[in-house]
């Protein structure tokens, strides 16, 4: 039987523009079982579930479980557990970190505050590897599982990162998939020999564009414009570009790409159906929206 991930990547579909759009992230650490919707399916409280879903509506806050590879026990997790809120806007990024025993308190944090990226001095400054979180859940979709767990137990074994599972980042076809925090670059169809010089990358301020989904901060339209400009240019620094204004949901069009040495570029684009594949597996063939860019010039 065909993956959905094998059926992209027999069609060449396109990797850019693809990632979960969220500029701020709550990562909860959950231990065992995950179901198809791991937020509500796993064994974290299911008040506290509610709650956290209700409380980040919104926010420009996604929430996400973790847990470290290797095997889930089912079993009820003991606390503490490990937090992580990581903010991407570029030149304002930052990770924060604390352990917790009460995971219901976290519906109370200022999620419209985080999402801006005013952490308030909740946690605590995060200054270890970078975080590299592998989607494995294996409910939502197979190719997560048959692919992600190896690699995140990969990446564990080599100690070029903090690795982790995560329970759901988008675009099981193009498994194996990550994020990797403090940028909030998402990457798709990795091995653990391309990540070792995305995360050497990163641990200079710098990003890698091979096989990257996009940048967690900017929307679809936001992502493909930055990515043709760093295409265009060669500009490495995860820090130096940023958008005017927030790309917009629409069949065409223009956003400004900002340099902070003072360049800037207009790129023009598109967002249209692409190839005709499974969105998961056991989905029927579907054409999957697109956006790219069409043009990028420099602006005045």
């Amino acid at each position: 039987m065909t993956t959905c991930a094998s059926a992209s990547r027999n069609r060449a579909e396109p990797l850019a523009a693809t990632a979960a759009t969220a500029r701020t992230w709550l990562l909860l650490e959950q231990p065992g079982p995950w179901g198809t919707d791991a937020l509500h399916a796993s064994h974290l409280d299911r008040d506290t579930a509610r709650t956290l879903t209700a409380a980040v509506e919104g926010t420009d806050v996604r929430v996400a479980l973790i847990r470290r590879p290797g095997r889930h026990a089912d079993r009820t997790p003991r606390p503490p557990r490990r937090v992580y809120l990581a903010h991407t806007l570029p030149g304002a990024s930052w990770v924060r970190t604390w352990l917790t025993d009460t995971p219901e308190t976290l519906s109370a944090l200022d999620f419209a505050a985080l999402g801006r990226g005013e952490h308030g001095g909740t946690g605590e400054p995060y200054r270890g590897d970078p975080l590299a979180l592998v989607c494995t859940n294996g409910r939502r979709d197979r190719c997560c599982a048959l692919l992600g767990r190896p690699l995140a137990e990969e990446l564990a074994a080599s100690g070029d990162a903090n690795t982790w599972e995560i329970t759901h980042i988008g675009g099981h076809r193009f498994s194996p998939t990550l994020l990797v925090l403090p940028y909030g670059y998402a990457y798709g169809r990795a091995d653990a020999p391309a990540l070792k010089g995305v995360l050497g990358a990163v641990r200079r301020g710098r990003v890698v564009t091979e096989r990257c989904r996009g940048r967690s901060a900017w929307g679809r339209a936001g992502q493909a414009a930055e990515l043709a400009v760093r295409e265009l240019t060669g500009e490495e620094d995860a820090d130096a570009l940023t958008l005017d204004e927030p790309p917009a949901d629409a069949s065409r069009w223009a956003l400004v790409v900002r340099h902070r040495d003072g360049r800037s570029w207009r790129v023009d684009g598109v967002t249209e159906p692409g190839p005709a594949v499974p969105a998961s597996c056991g989905a029927a063939p579907g054409p999957q929206p697109r956006a790219q860019a069409v043009a990028v010039t420099a602006a005045d």
